[in-house]
């Protein structure tokens, strides 16, 4: 079983892939909490696995809150993470283990896949060129047949790319990140039709339309899904973003 979030398509295309190659069955943690589906029952020989973006070198927090709520009954199962990024996960990994721990599971391993970059929110942040996308997503493809063997043969092992100074980015950055986020600069420029995609690819259904134009409701995690999905590049974060790349995995 495959547990998995994602926003701008990274992760989701990282957790269909892992589900083909072990015929594991697919969970989306938004949608699951929004119905309150927590209670999951394991086959024999059945392994759990937690796939989602790298927020500020963390879990995003909605995959910390869903761990602290969900509920697994059947064998001890071999657990495992994989991270996307567009760097590094600083300790990203250590956390997700004390998440786990603190609800009775143990990390047995965890691996790490650089993916082209999506966080635009910031001054010095932006899309990778085209060329550097394209040879990440071709990294990518090797990366994951590697894990999803990995896998199957239940091995053990810390397989990520931590980066500099992981301690300062995950405990430090981090934490301020998930404080710091907020969805009151997001804004539909003029430029906007209303097509109301923005609303349809936000996990958290923190979107709706009002008089043709996208309204925020204050329950957002920076996923960047409003802005890159949108076809006419109308969705801004404030004047950060104006003139910025867009991204979205095209499946």
């Amino acid at each position: 079983m495959i547990f998995f979030y994602s926003g701008c398509g990274n992760s989701r295309h990282v957790a269909e892939c892992l589900a083909e190659a072990e015929n594991e069955k697919l969970v989306f943690i938004p949608q699951a909490l929004r119905e309150g589906n927590l209670h999951f029952e394991l086959s024999e020989g059945e392994c759990v696995g937690f796939v989602f973006p790298i927020y500020s070198w963390r879990p995003p927090q909605l995959v910390l809150d869903f761990i602290g709520k969900l509920q697994l009954e059947g064998v001890t199962p071999y657990v495992y993470m994989v991270a996307t990024y567009g760097d590094d996960s600083g300790l990203a990994d250590r956390v997700l283990a004390q998440a786990l721990e603190a609800s009775g599971l143990r990390l047995d391993a965890a691996y790490g896949v650089t993916m082209p970059n999506t966080y635009v929110n910031m001054a010095f942040m932006n899309v990778d060129s085209p060329e550097v996308e394209k040879r990440k997503l071709e990294q990518a493809k090797v990366r994951l047949e590697r894990i999803a063997e990995a896998v199957k043969e239940r091995r053990k092992t810390v397989d990520v790319n931590r980066g500099a100074m992981p301690g300062l980015k995950t405990n430090g950055i981090g934490k301020g990140f998930v404080k710091w986020v907020s969805d009151k600069k997001y804004l539909a420029t003029d430029a906007c039709v209303g097509c109301g995609i923005c609303a349809k690819v936000c996990p958290l259904q923190n979107i709706v339309i009002e008089g043709g134009k996208p309204r925020w409701n204050g329950n957002c995690n920076h996923c960047e899904a409003c802005y890159h999905y949108c076809p006419q590049n109308a969705v801004q974060y404030g004047k950060v973003t104006r003139g910025k790349g867009q991204y979205h995995f095209a499946r």
